[in-house]
């Protein structure tokens, strides 16, 4: 299988701190993002391609344009925006993350959405990498509805979907759509009290073997069904961006996930 890292399992790494721990992993896959840490925000896209190819990592993904299936207000232009940065950095796609705050979206909403950025992806030579996410609050929960909605946009050419390990088990999502997915994020949690449905982003930490979401599992079933695309560590709970060997930390997950599977 292939190991990908997004930049949040290090978030207090510079880019290039964060190339270079990928490549000392042995991996060559690697995610940028917009928000933590806004490499977007703070780097030239030429700046990020350079240190990219100086390092020999190719940039599978920025996190993420949020709300894409709210196409109103500034999105539109923000999402030209990231799309133009994320061609020129050489990334290959942008992962699109949908409205979470409890407010509902129509689904004639969410294929407008996807027919609006269709073109946008596309004279870019990206891909959309759709992901529900799997919290009550989501205006998108399932990988299915987001199927769904890919195909009433006409957009199979260009969407696949992200399958989350922490949203597939929030979501209690069953199927799995491993040739329509583009990339997995990866991630556990660990905290014994927690109901799955108060589970949080704080919660998400590397996986090992006290994990609670099925990981091992989820990863068997993807793979038997053929997918081969990267898994990319994504956690998100502070007591992993404050350590002070986060390389080591993935590297031991990588070692548990290879034995286990």
């Amino acid at each position: 299988m292939r190991f990908a890292i997004n930049h949040i399992a290090a978030p207090k790494l510079s880019l290039e701190q964060f190339f270079a721990a990928a490549r000392s992993l042995d991996l060559t896959e690697v995610e940028i993002r917009n928000d933590l840490p806004d490499v977007v925000g703070i780097m030239r896209p030429e700046a990020v391609k350079a240190a990219a190819e100086k390092a020999g990592v190719t940039i599978i993904s920025i996190n993420a344009l949020y709300p894409f299936n709210v196409w109103s207000g500034d999105l539109p232009k923000r999402a030209v925006a990231l799309a133009d940065y994320a061609a020129t950095s050489g990334a290959k796609a942008l992962v699109m993350c949908p409205l979470n705050d409890g407010t509902r979206v129509a689904f004639e909403d969410l294929v407008a959405a996807l027919k609006a950025m269709k073109p946008i992806l596309a004279e870019r030579h990206l891909i959309g990498l759709v992901e529900p996410l799997g919290f009550p609050v989501s205006s998108l929960r399932t990988k299915k509805e987001a199927l769904r909605a890919i195909d009433a946009a006409g957009g199979g050419d260009v969407y696949k979907l992200v399958h989350d390990t922490f949203h597939h088990h929030l979501a209690g999502e069953t199927e799995f759509f491993a040739d329509r997915t583009g990339l997995v994020h990866i991630s556990g949690v660990v905290e014994p009290a927690i109901a799955v449905s108060d589970m949080l982003d704080a919660h998400r930490v590397l996986v090992d073997g006290a994990d609670r979401l099925e990981n091992i599992e989820q990863i068997r079933v993807l793979s038997a069904a053929g997918y081969a695309g990267p898994y990319s560590f994504e956690p998100f709970a502070v007591e992993v961006h404050d350590l002070a060997d986060p390389v080591s930390a993935v590297r031991a997950s990588i070692a548990h996930i290879k034995a286990a599977i």
